[in-house]
């Protein structure tokens, strides 16, 4: 069986404030009815209603788990709920520092938030330290959106040797949310793990949507639109013919499994 580890920003119906949610929502039930084996993760952003999406604590994964951000040491917390009307869990990562607020990436002046980049680190290391607390290989580990954009270097890097990730593919999805704020002073530095090179961290340098887009394209297998892209930086990066554009239409879904057995070979 194929196992597909989903990362995203966001999956309806907790959080939807752009394609990305009905898309990783679309695939996840889709693909779960094609028999793959899934595991989905996301920020658990303040604004996500537990009480009403019945999120409850996962007590077998919470507390054990630190990321250290320069000299600062965060607690993981890590929560579950499930799809309505299909049996598919989300995990989702939490912690007082980065995602009580009632808000995603920016204030209520539309400001950026200046901890991003904190936050972005957080998220992609809690990702992989969880899926290794599980004990759970996947096959392919899908990303979505920027905020997932930390995962591909570090599997290729810090976790290409750990076992359980040691034949993971990833894939990458870009789709047109494009941020204009910085992520932080030193943000390259604070993003290394044991294990990265500095050629590996050149992208991050700038601390900007850019060299965070040049970082992915160089790590993952394989980098696909879901969307026409028409932001800029996207469009410089991410050239119409050298990527695919799949929908989240039927057509679509059926392109991303065939995709992920084209990745690994498996059939």
């Amino acid at each position: 069986m194929l196992r597909v580890l989903y990362v995203s920003s966001e999956i309806a119906p907790f959080l939807s404030t752009s394609l990305v949610a009905e898309l990783v929502n679309k695939l996840a039930v889709d693909m779960q009815k094609r028999g793959i084996e899934l595991r989905i993760l996301v920020p658990k952003f303040g604004i996500i209603s537990e009480r009403k999406h019945r999120i409850h604590v996962v007590a077998r994964l919470s507390g054990i788990i630190s990321i250290v951000i320069g000299s600062q040491v965060h607690a993981l917390a890590v929560k579950s709920a499930s799809i309505p009307k299909v049996r598919c869990q989300v995990y989702f990562l939490d912690n007082d520092d980065f995602f009580c607020r009632k808000a995603v990436f920016t204030d209520e002046k539309n400001n950026f938030f200046k901890d991003n980049g904190d936050r972005l680190i957080f998220f992609s290391q809690g990702v992989l330290e969880i899926i290794k607390r599980l004990g759970w290989t996947p096959d392919v580990v899908h990303c979505h959106d920027w905020m997932t954009s930390l995962v591909p270097l570090y599997l290729k890097t810090a976790y290409k040797s750990d076992p359980i990730f040691s034949r993971t593919k990833v894939l990458y999805t870009a789709y047109n949310n494009v941020f204009a704020g910085s992520l932080g002073e030193n943000f390259a530095e604070r993003a290394r793990l044991e294990g990265i090179g500095e050629d590996s961290l050149e992208g991050l340098a700038t601390a900007d949507f850019q060299g965070l887009m040049q970082a992915v394209i160089k790590h993952s297998d394989s980098v696909v639109r879901a969307e026409p892209l028409d932001k800029r930086p996207l469009q410089e990066l991410l050239p119409e013919d050298s990527t695919l554009c799949i929908a989240g239409n039927e057509p679509g879904i059926e392109a991303y499994y065939e995709l992920y057995h084209q990745l690994t070979g498996v059939r």
